[in-house]
């Protein structure tokens, strides 16, 4: 039989069953609830509307761009032409490669969190998107991870750019921060993420898109959001 440990069951005294909470109260409370020893991730889960009036479900996936950054550390590759190389090392990529770098990919030895392609190795890089693709990392223009802007996609993805994408049954995850961060700089986040997700409803979906909101941290509990 398992037992919770005594942190959790600490935690649990702050737990607040079937009510509703403010975005900024929530945040206090999960702040005061990130008692491990590590960094926790602060991380905003929602339950989003699919179905779509003309036929089909809606497939939700984009990136938000968090004012106060994630609190996540990247390690970025480019893959880019030859002469493009000096560039992106000097824009901050951790690794930078053509050629060789998809000799690299297709042996499946490579260490990195991004890849970022421009659009003229897109053609070479596609034959392995069984191997990327099943790690999050297959460029994508709607990601932003096929530029030709080097520069701009690195410092995206650096300095606070997060990818999100819905489930089958409507459910769709990201971090906005880390326990760390200021209890404003984590509203200023969560409200942006909120705004942004609410952006990319099609006309086709009736009523809200959110249908609910839920926040938590790595090692904590989940509290349900309601008003601002």
């Amino acid at each position: 039989m398992n037992k919770n440990s005594k942190r959790y069951r600490e935690i649990l005294k702050n737990f607040i069953k079937g009510k509703k909470v403010g975005s900024k109260e929530a945040i206090e409370l999960v702040k005061k609830n990130s008692t491990a020893k590590f960094d926790e991730s602060i991380d905003v889960s929602l339950k989003i509307n699919l179905k779509q009036s003309k036929g089909g479900d809606l497939s939700l996936r984009t990136v938000v761009n968090l004012p106060n950054g994630s609190g996540k550390k990247n390690k970025v590759a480019v893959l880019c032409e030859p002469d493009k190389i000096d560039e992106a090392k000097g824009a901050g990529a951790d690794v930078v490669g053509s050629d060789d770098l998809i000799e690299k990919i297709g042996a499946g030895k490579f260490d990195f969190t991004k890849l970022i392609c421009t659009p003229g190795m897109m053609s070479k890089i596609g034959k392995y998107g069984k191997i990327l693709g099943p790690k999050g990392l297959m460029p994508n223009p709607k990601l932003g991870t096929v530029a030709t802007d080097i520069k701009k996609a690195i410092k995206d993805i650096k300095t606070g750019a997060v990818e999100i994408r819905n489930d089958k049954d409507g459910n769709l995850a990201s971090t906005i921060g880390r326990k760390s961060f200021s209890t404003e700089k984590l509203l200023e986040n969560y409200n942006h993420f909120i705004e942004s997700v609410k952006k990319e409803k099609p006309d086709t979906i009736k009523g809200e898109l959110i249908k609910g909101t839920f926040l938590t941290s790595t090692m904590g509990i989940s509290y349900k959001i309601g008003a601002k």
